[in-house]
């Protein structure tokens, strides 16, 4: 039995029109994720990325104040092209604002449901990030920017 986590986690869901073989391309590239990965104003630099368990994606999130935020993801499952579940987090060792993430990319006709669900170590770690990095509106605006990059591909 699990335990509930419904007050650590945040689930952002949007559906888009564009197959999901192209959306995980988009997702899953180093030459394209960082084009769209992050809030508005955020620009990227993608300093590694391999897409297998046990893989890790290594970018800094540059923000519009001019603060540079590390990032470390490590894949733990990659199904592809329907599923992704990593851990998020920095290169600190046992960083404890890591949090889980379960990416879901589910066919829709020609579109793609995009589901993305987080769950955060606290209640708190979660209202932390909601209050502090606003991020539920930059989960949302993240999906907007993909929806915009993706016809350039």
């Amino acid at each position: 039995m699990s335990a509930d986590t419904s007050d650590r986690e945040i689930v952002i869901t949007r559906l888009v029109d564009a197959p999901r073989e192209l959306i995980w391309k988009a997702w899953t590239d180093p030459q394209h994720v960082g084009n769209w990965w992050g809030p508005n104003g955020f620009t990227n630099t993608i300093h590694s990325m391999d897409v297998r368990p046990g893989g890790a994606w290594r970018y800094d999130m540059h923000g519009p104040d001019g603060r540079t935020y590390p990032n470390k993801v490590v894949y733990i499952e990659v199904v592809k092209p329907e599923r992704l579940v990593y851990n998020h987090g920095s290169d600190e060792a046992n960083d404890p604002s890591t949090f889980h993430v379960t990416v879901t990319f589910t066919a829709q006709g020609a579109k793609t449901l995009i589901r993305m669900h987080s769950v955060f170590p606290t209640a708190a770690a979660r209202e932390f990030v909601v209050r502090e990095f606003k991020a539920i509106e930059g989960g949302n605006q993240t999906l907007d920017r993909l929806e915009k990059y993706l016809p350039t591909m």
